[in-house]
This record gives structure tokens, C-alpha cells and sequence, in this order.
């Protein structure tokens, strides 16, 4: 990958990330289908797609033992991301489904640990747990899931709450609503904002705005949604289940979009008016 296509998203501490990575919902749950993820995955990593994201909740597991294959013997290459279950998230608990997870991953450690959603533990439970992790070296950062504003307002105020280092949140052309306060939130406080599900799962795909611009710019609709979130200093994980799929994902990067593609955009996907309750999928 050339230096000019290899974009980056920084974290609080400076590290850099990929800024266009991988997700694994809804993968390793079809035997048939095993052989292509595991090759998929391992594709993006070599084209530089090296944030890996997936959770305890995706196949019950199975997303994270389809992951710990495909990384094995390169570890080191991938930043590595995974989630506890709200049901999960008190002190110990936390603590007790990463070990779940990377025995699952067959790694010593994750990179990124979130929590996917709010539930009945209070965060300051799931942030001890946190805690406790970093400090024994299991994770190296912690985050969150799903959380909007008031949420972080809450958790950032709390103790250990200055470690969180990222929101994961639905962001993509139908789902803006986060421009309006958690996305300045965010950067104003330094958190790093990754988007799952950046092209609605495929949806979008089939609108003709999207087309219009795609056609254009001499590329295709996912690539013009992928780049467009790219555009926005968000990170993105889109599911990336078979190599061709990934082939095209990594053209992204090398898509810059004009103004008039911008404002094309804008027109078909208006920006928020006003707030917004946090999406979810």
C-alpha cells in the first residue's frame, strides 16, 4: 500500500490505527463460507486493513475463533478489537469474558476492549474492569459501544474514565445523526470515533444518488460511502466476508471525493437539523 493511500485515525495516545479496517459480524457462523472469511481477512491485512473488529456477541463466539484463525502467526501485523456483552460488564465480569475471548482469539491480549452497549451494570463497574485488565496487560486500550453523548459525558467524568480511548457508534450517509453533537463531542474531547455497519449492511448500495456519484468518480457506491466516512475523520470496519469484497473495500483509500461529490451527497443525505437519538443495528 503506498504511503499516500495509507491513511491513518489517531488515538488519544498518539498510536495510529488504520483508518479503514475490517469488521466480522455475521461471520464464521456458515462452515461453507469458513475457508473465504479466514482468506478475506487475511487479505485485508496484507492490502493494510489491519483493524480487526469483532465481539464475544457475533456467533456466540464464533466470530472471535474465526478471527484467531486467520491472524494466526501475524498477530503482531493486526490491531486487534473485541467486546464484552452489557450482561457481562460488571468488575469481574469484564474481566471474565475477555479471558473468554482471548482464548477464543488465541492471543495474549486485545488492543481495543469495548463495551457494546449500556446495560444494567453501572460504568463504573465496566470501567474497573477495564481498569484491571490494561494493569495485568491483557488490553492495551479500553472503549465503548453504542454510548452517545450524555453516556460519555458520564463515563469520561468518572474515575478511569480519561483511559477511554473510543466510541464505536452506526454512522454511514442514512445514519448522520451523530454530526449534530456526538461526533464534535468526540473531538473535542480527543475520543476516537469508529463507524460500524458504513455502508447500512449493503443498503445504501442500491440508491441512485450513490450510483450517480460512483459512476462519476470511476468507482463503485461502496467505495464513494466508504470514503465519504473516511472524509469525515471517522474511522470505518466494514464486514468484509469474501476477498473480492475486500479488494473493493481497499479502493477506498484511494478515492478522495470533490466538493461537488460532497455536496451530491449531502443533497441525497441531508445532515442532521437538530439532535438525534443514537441509532443502533
Amino acid at each position: 500500500m503506498s504511503a499516500e493511500s495509507a491513511r491513518t485515525i489517531a488515538l488519544p495516545s498518539g498510536e495510529e490505527i488504520a483508518a479503514l479496517g475490517q469488521g466480522t459480524w455475521y461471520l464464521g457462523e456458515d462452515p461453507a463460507r469458513r475457508e473465504q472469511e479466514i482468506a478475506a481477512l487475511r487479505l485485508g491485512a496484507d492490502l493494510g486493513m489491519t483493524v480487526v473488529d469483532t465481539a464475544e456477541m457475533y456467533g456466540d463466539g464464533a466470530a472471535e475463533e474465526l478471527v484467531g484463525e486467520a491472524i494466526r502467526g501475524r498477530r503482531e501485523e493486526v490491531f486487534l478489537v473485541s467486546k464484552v456483552l452489557p450482561g457481562h460488564a460488571d468488575r469481574k465480569g469484564t474481566a471474565a469474558a475477555c479471558e473468554r475471548s482471548l482464548r477464543r482469539l488465541r492471543t495474549e491480549r486485545l488492543d481495543l476492549y469495548l463495551l457494546h452497549w449500556r446495560g444494567r451494570w453501572p460504568l463504573a463497574e465496566t470501567l474497573a474492569g477495564f481498569t484491571d485488565l490494561m494493569e495485568a496487560g491483557k488490553i492495551r486500550h479500553c472503549g465503548v459501544s453504542n454510548l452517545d453523548v450524555a453516556d460519555m459525558v458520564e463515563l469520561t467524568a468518572l474515575p478511569g474514565g480519561d483511559a477511554v480511548a473510543a466510541d464505536q457508534v452506526l454512522y454511514n450517509l442514512s445514519r448522520r445523526g451523530i454530526e449534530w453533537d456526538l461526533l464534535p463531542w468526540c473531538r473535542e474531547a480527543g475520543v476516537t470515533v469508529m463507524a460500524y455497519s458504513p455502508i447500512e449492511q449493503g443498503r445504501l448500495l442500491k440508491g441512485d444518488a450513490l450510483g450517480a456519484v460512483a459512476r462519476a468518480l470511476g468507482a463503485t457506491p461502496a467505495q464513494v460511502a466508504l470514503a465519504w466516512v473516511l472524509e469525515q475523520g471517522v474511522a470505518a470496519i466494514p464486514r468484509s466476508g469474501s476477498p473480492d469484497h475486500v479488494r473493493e473495500n481497499r479502493g477506498a483509500l484511494d478515492l478522495r471525493l470533490p466538493a461537488k461529490a460532497l455536496d451530491a451527497l449531502d443533497e441525497a443525505f441531508p445532515p442532521p437539523d437538530g439532535p438525534t437519538p443514537l441509532e443502533m443495528l
